[in-house]
């Protein structure tokens, strides 16, 4: 059973997101009170350059007991981000989504319930507001890669939108420095026996900024697949 009093910590990857990021964070801020949850909101800067930096750095200023910002150099990559913000989270669930705001994050209030019953419980977007060769790319990502390579029986993988019992991810050892973490998180999850349940979500269109994902990430996505799924498989033949 999880309390009621249950502390969270919210991670929000952020990399060149200056349009965005402030209207993240309060938004998290918000939808954190409405829940009446004592929370942590852990910011991680993955090297942008268009200003992000300066904003984030204002912005724990308001709020600096609740609020942290971790800083990298240069890019590290989604999966990086997301692995040192875990690693900085002190509260007992973790949450992490985007900060592009294609989230409504106050419909966390319905996951939190589910952990009575879950350790992991993940969004998938209902009326998908991407383009059609995204989509197309990640239908096929979930049924190829996602079902008949990791068995993960899943509707939407990469969803930004994943509350943790901390428990489950002090056992896991995020290798991925990309897009794949996603994948990998939940294959090691259930690997370990931890029990996972998904939720739709709405998804909203991008109004500001640019997406950073692009194509030159799919081969990077690839190399990871193939090395995760490998060093899954020898583990099972030991």
């Amino acid at each position: 059973m999880v309390p009621k009093g249950e502390s969270i910590s919210v991670v929000l990857p952020a990399y060149n997101e200056r349009d965005n990021i402030e209207k993240a964070v309060r938004n998290a801020q918000a939808a954190l009170k409405l829940i009446g949850r004592r929370y942590e909101i852990i910011i991680v800067d993955d090297g942008s350059t268009d200003g992000t930096r300066e904003i984030c750095d204002e912005i724990r200023k308001k709020d600096p007991s609740r609020i942290r910002v971790i800083h990298h150099q240069k890019n590290m990559g989604y999966g990086a981000a997301l692995r040192h913000g875990f690693a900085q989270a002190k509260y007992e669930l973790i949450f992490y989504t985007d900060s592009d705001n294609q989230f409504d994050i106050f419909e966390l209030r319905y996951f939190l319930p589910l952990l009575d019953s879950y350790d992991i419980v993940v969004g998938f977007r209902i009326f998908r507001k991407d383009n059609r060769l995204r989509k197309f790319i990640s239908w096929g990502y979930d049924r190829i890669i996602g079902r008949l390579l990791f068995k993960l029986q899943m509707h939407d993988i990469n969803c930004a939108f994943k509350l943790f019992k901390k428990k489950v991810l002090d056992q896991i050892e995020i290798e991925s420095d990309n897009f794949f973490v996603d994948l990998e998180l939940l294959a090691k999850a259930r690997k370990l026996g931890f029990k996972i349940n998904e939720v739709g979500v709405r998804h909203f269109p991008r109004l500001k900024g640019r997406t950073t994902v692009g194509h030159h990430h799919i081969l990077k996505t690839i190399r990871e697949t193939i090395k995760i799924w490998r060093s899954l498989r020898s583990k099972d033949e030991k």
